[in-house]
């Protein structure tokens, strides 16, 4: 069986956007030309992979599964050739990190300089994501590499122990929590709250508290990054949690104070997420070594 490498990209393509016509965009081809590779290629794996319908195209079981396959497949592909082409400049692998904003702002530069600063050949591509799409990530093979909060995350995914970090409360100076060196959860919900966006674990963590307090989060914002949530905190706009390691980073350069949060789940463990030991490559088992090991010094 002859599997064309570019009908397994448009394929991916169509799954990750579920339009055709998004799929024909991204790889520059008509979308006559992705339904005549779909159908090319279900006739070589002799299956179906979408059900068609006057409504459109729903993916099959087996499409699901040929994409994780599919992922893994142009990714060596991809490696292969990134490895040939970097010879000359000394890369010789290239290692796919998914991590939550938690671990990309209180640990992974410094991590992550050390590590490239002994194994300059290797390529580090970090992305963001939330911790469950972190997980999601790495189950679908699209990542080779996980830091999230832990969790159960399902069994198509393997966590190692990491670090640990603290949520604190950042107020104002002035603000009327400013002298208090810790509070819990009900002082934090008399006041406006700026938050995450929508889907953090934080945002969804005050939810909770507040609901088993039959009270209502006063989320006056949502923002997408530490640092926008500490320039609007600092600008009178509300109080927002975050990790003491980040918020540690803004308290020099804006008005702000940290005070402590009493809460048991203030304290949070972080994890490493892989699909597997035997399914990491070996600049990725190099970089979960070092984690582990700086996580440990």
């Amino acid at each position: 069986m002859n599997l064309d490498p570019v009908s397994l990209r448009v394929f991916v393509a169509v799954m990750e956007h579920g339009t055709i016509a998004a799929a024909g965009a991204q790889h520059h081809i008509a979308p006559s030309a992705v339904s005549r590779r779909l159908a090319e290629l279900e006739d070589a794996l002799r299956v179906p992979l979408f059900a068609r319908s006057n409504k459109g195209m729903a993916p099959t079981p087996a499409a699901f599964a040929l994409r994780d396959l599919a992922r893994g497949l142009i990714n060596e592909m991809e490696g292969i050739a990134q490895q040939m082409r970097d010879y000359g400049r000394g890369t010789r692998g290239q290692v796919r990190v998914v991590a939550n904003i938690s671990a990309i702002t209180q640990f992974l530069p410094r991590e992550l300089q050390t590590f490239l600063a002994r194994h300059p050949q290797v390529d580090v591509r970090l992305q963001e994501q939330i911790s469950s799409a972190v997980a999601r990530s790495v189950a679908e093979n699209a990542a080779d590499l996980g830091i999230l909060n832990d969790g159960d995350y399902g069994d198509a995914v393997r966590l190692l122990p990491y670090r640990e970090d603290e949520l604190v409360l950042v107020v104002p100076q002035g603000h009327a929590l400013s002298r208090r060196r810790q509070v819990d959860i009900g002082a934090v919900l008399d006041h406006d709250v700026v938050g995450m966006h929508p889907g953090s674990a934080i945002n969804q963590q005050l939810t909770r508290a507040a609901a088993e307090r039959g009270r209502a989060l006063r989320l006056r914002m949502q923002v997408s990054s530490y640092d926008a949530l500490c320039q609007m905190v600092a600008a009178g706009l509300g109080v927002g949690v975050l990790p003491r390691g980040s918020a540690s980073l803004f308290r020099g350069a804006l008005p702000l104070r940290i005070v402590g949060l009493t809460e048991p789940w203030a304290r949070r463990r972080l994890a490493l997420c892989v699909r597997s030991d035997e399914g990491l490559s070996s600049v990725a088992q190099l970089l979960v070594d070092h984690l582990r090991a700086e996580a440990q010094a």
